[in-house]
């Protein structure tokens, strides 16, 4: 009997084992599990090139190429070239391609059986994960620029200055948000609340509880000195946002804690960004540049710590609960992405200039202090994804790496 109830211990520590290790390896949505952005995977650099791949010929840059999805052996995005691709994961061969017919500005999110994609075309596109085929698309009113998102019954989206979309897996709309001015959308969904959502009053936000379909509490956009307003993040009874604006002699940042149940504000720090470059037109260039991303400014948590990258020259991490600036690292040149975190190590692209070349860097989400850099073609236009011992992520050059573990 003791010998039995020994196997089965081992044999159920298995299961759960090679379970987690599944889980690692996918990243099916917007920011990972939670919306979080950090990977539960172990990656460690040096990390080696697996394969990389130009997708459109010539030189010219493109304005956005959001994160992918992995799931198993495939990795699914869509880009400004209209295409939506599926690409294997150990090769690079292309599955399939999917014209939509419109620039793609939107990340998408997958099951086991479709993947979900907004196109510029005003179109939610479900397609088939293994063929490629239109399974069904919904039409809105307006361009889809936001992040889709499988929520458990939902499938949810943000048409511009439209609605933010609730349909069922098969396509059908089961209730919408108005969204009367608001433009590239994007939310974070923490037990069963949508952090946040538009109302029908174009200035406020708020968090929406998606079950009882009712606001919990407004915020008013006017109480910040920004333009461009970020993802949320979540700790415990805390939620954590990143804002940005453009003026004169550079950017205004903005990091932001509140009460998640209340709205009240627990700690607020504005900062001018740390730039090397002040012209006028290439700071608008570089500002405007930015808010195509749609991760632009999005917090990640660890530990104790929230931490930026964006905005200007600097990564910066906050006391989660005090909102103290804990450290900060200056780099030669604009950061390009938003970070993406595992093994408490931070991830995130250098824009590069006339003088420095555009990088995938490394550093400690400790200390900030840098451990691994890698030169890429072209800079990293958002957060990379991190899937099991891989990192993947695309450049303004139309460039497309995967990496992996070297050791």
């Amino acid at each position: 009997m003791k010998n039995n109830m020994y196997f089965r211990v081992i044999f159920f520590s298995l299961i759960l084992l090679l379970s987690a290790c599944s889980r690692s390896t996918d990243w099916v949505q917007f920011r990972g599990e939670g919306g979080r952005g950090v990977s539960l995977s172990r990656l460690t650099p040096p990390l080696g090139l697996r394969w990389k791949i130009k997708l459109q010929t010539g030189n010219e840059r493109i304005r956005s190429l959001n994160p992918p999805v992995v799931l198993g052996d495939t990795i699914y995005f869509g880009s400004d070239d209209g295409n939506f691709y599926a690409l294997d994961v150990e090769s690079g061969f292309m599955r399939w391609v999917f014209n939509s017919g419109a620039e793609i500005n939107s990340i998408p999110a997958a099951d086991k059986d479709n993947v979900y994609f907004g196109s510029k075309d005003g179109k939610l596109y479900a397609l088939c994960r293994k063929t490629g085929e239109e399974v069904w698309t919904f039409q809105t009113r307006s361009q889809i620029n936001s992040q889709v998102q499988r929520y458990g019954d939902y499938i949810i989206f943000v048409g511009d200055a439209d609605a933010i979309y609730f349909l069922s897996p098969q396509g059908v709309e089961q209730f919408r948000i108005d969204n009367p001015g608001w433009m590239k959308f994007t939310f974070l969904i923490a037990d069963d609340i949508m952090y946040h959502a538009t109302t029908p009053v174009v200035e406020f936000l708020g968090p929406f509880d998606i079950n009882r379909r009712e606001f919990l509490w407004y915020q008013s956009s006017r109480e910040f000195n920004a333009i461009w307003f970020s993802v949320n993040a979540v700790r415990g009874d805390l939620l954590y946002m990143g804002t940005a604006d453009v003026y004169w002699e550079g950017t205004y940042l903005g990091y932001h804690a509140f009460n998640r149940h209340t709205g009240e504000v627990v700690w607020r720090q504005y900062l001018d960004g740390i730039l090397f470059n002040n012209d006028w037109d290439d700071l608008w260039e570089y500002f405007w540049r930015n808010c195509d991303k749609l991760d632009f400014m999005a917090p990640i948590v660890w530990k104790d710590l929230v931490i930026f990258t964006g905005g200007d020259c600097t990564a910066r991490a906050f006391d989660a609960n005090t909102g103290d600036l804990r450290w900060e690292e200056v780099f030669e040149s604009p950061v390009s992405s938003a970070p993406t975190l595992a093994s408490g190590r931070v991830y995130f692209g250098l824009q590069g200039d006339d003088y420095n070349p555009p990088k995938l860097m490394c550093i400690s989400a400790r200390t900030g202090k840098v451990l691994w850099e890698m030169e890429t073609e072209g800079s990293i236009l958002s957060a990379p994804v991190i899937a099991g011992k891989r990192i993947v992520f695309g450049t303004d050059l139309s460039v497309f790496y995967v990496l992996e573990q070297i050791f």
